[in-house]
C-alpha cells in the first residue's frame, strides 16, 4: 500500500485541483467571464483537475482575456496579443480535456467491472481509456472546429476526428507510459481507483501526456489540420 505521507499528499493535490476547477468555473459562470469559444468553458476547469494552480494562472493570463466582458472592462476590442506558444498549449489542453473525461469514466468502469487481461487491469484500462477519450476528444474538437469553419454535422465530425486522432494518441502515449511505470514498477498491483494515490499519479500522467502531445499539436496547427485557439 502507498505510505501514509503519499496518501496525504494525494488528498491535498486532488483537493487543490478541485478548488482550482471550481474557481475557474465560477469565474466564467458567476463573474461573467464567459468564453468566446463556448467549449473552452469546459476545457479550462477540466484542465485544472490535473494542472491545478498552473491552470488558474494560464486561465487568468490567456483564457479570461478572451472573454467579451473582460475586454469591455479593460477597453479592448480584440483579445490582447499573447505569446505564440499559448495557442499550441491551449490546443493541447483542449485535447487533454477530452482525454481526462474519457479516462475518468473508463477507469471507474473497468474497476467496477473487475476487468483484467492476464491478471492485470492495465490493458482493459488502456482500451477503455483510449476509446472513451477518443469519443470525448472528437466531440470537443467538433464544437471548436465546426463553428469556426461553418461545417455541418458529418463534415464537422470528420474534420474533428482528423484533428484529434494524432493529438489524442500522443497525449495517451505519455499517460499510458506513466501508468505502466506506476502499476508495474512503482506500486506493482497495489494501486486502485478507490485510492487517492491512484488519481494523484493519474494527475502526473496527464501532465506527462500534455508534454508528449505538444510537438504533435505544433505540427497539426502548422499544417492547418487543427485550429489555433
Amino acid at each position: 500500500m502507498p505510505p501514509t505521507w503519499l496518501s496525504d499528499l494525494s488528498w491535498a493535490a486532488l483537493a487543490l485541483a478541485g478548488v482550482c476547477a471550481v474557481w475557474i468555473a465560477g469565474d466564467q459562470w458567476l463573474s461573467g467571464h464567459r468564453q468566446q469559444m463556448a467549449v473552452m468553458e469546459a476545457v479550462w476547469p477540466v484542465t485544472a483537475l490535473y494542472f491545478g494552480p498552473l491552470a488558474v494562472w494560464a486561465y487568468r493570463s490567456f483564457g479570461r482575456p478572451k472573454s467579451p466582458q473582460w475586454r469591455a472592462e479593460h477597453g479592448y476590442d480584440e483579445p490582447p496579443e499573447r505569446p505564440s506558444w499559448t495557442a499550441v498549449a491551449t490546443g493541447v489542453s483542449h485535447c487533454g480535456a477530452g482525454c481526462t473525461l474519457g479516462d475518468l469514466a473508463a477507469e471507474w468502469a473497468v474497476f467496477g467491472a473487475g476487468a483484467s487481461i492476464a491478471g492485470l487491469a492495465l490493458l482493459p484500462e488502456y482500451i477503455g481509456d483510449y476509446l472513451l477519450a477518443l469519443a470525448f476528444g472528437i466531440a470537443f474538437q467538433y464544437f471548436a472546429i465546426a463553428p469556426m469553419r461553418g461545417l455541418g454535422l458529418r463534415k464537422g465530425l470528420v474534420e474533428a476526428a482528423k484533428a484529434d486522432f494524432l493529438s489524442l494518441s500522443s497525449f495517451e502515449i505519455g499517460l499510458f507510459g506513466w501508468m505502466a511505470l506506476t502499476q508495474l514498477v512503482f506500486f506493482p498491483h497495489h494501486l486502485r481507483p478507490d485510492q487517492p494515490t491512484y488519481w494523484f499519479f493519474m494527475q502526473v500522467g496527464m501532465i506527462v501526456g500534455f508534454f508528449t502531445a505538444y510537438p504533435t499539436n505544433v505540427w497539426l496547427i502548422r499544417r492547418g489540420i487543427k485550429e489555433a485557439m
